[in-house]
């Protein structure tokens, strides 16, 4: 699927991520956090229907990775990482994958997402609150750095 960028007119193109696309998506890992997943990390998830890369212009913008577990007999989507590339941000590439992404969620039958954010990334949390998200409770220093995290949740209709 193909979306334009809001921006500047530039497509962003939704699709799963390849094994080619590990470089690139460790490298905006890089830029986007201070404690970045390692390259195996996400090598892990190749394949999965949940991890999925933004391209704008035949280049990687952002990527996510979710997932769907089983908990109390129930489906529970994860959103555990998503990033833009810096040069990105601000161009929709984020809101396009987090949507993709719970469409994925839905698709495999979760009922519920979550995910963790960093208590001072303010446009992180912006963005989920958007996407009808909640915050659910408050865990101290989840971050290696001792940064506590907001978990957040939506239910899926």
């Amino acid at each position: 699927m193909t979306t334009p960028a809001p921006e500047d007119g530039e497509e962003v193109r939704i699709r799963s991520a390849e094994r080619a696309d590990l470089l690139a998506v460790v490298r905006i890992e890089n830029a986007s956090f201070s404690q970045p997943w390692p390259y195996d990390a996400f090598e892990r998830f190749l394949g999965e229907p949940g991890f999925l890369v933004a391209e704008t212009n035949g280049q990687i913008a952002g990527y996510v990775v979710a997932d769907v577990t089983q908990q109390i007999g129930r489906a529970l989507g994860h959103v555990k990482d998503i990033a833009v590339h810096p040069e990105h941000r601000g161009d929709g590439v984020g809101s396009t994958l987090l949507s993709r992404s719970l469409g994925v969620l839905a698709a495999r039958g979760a009922e519920t997402v979550k995910l963790e954010v960093r208590r001072s990334n303010d446009d992180a949390k912006r963005l989920y609150r958007e996407f009808g998200f909640d915050p659910l409770r408050r865990v101290p220093e989840y971050y290696g750095n001792g940064e506590d995290a907001i978990v957040m949740i939506r239910k899926l209709e």
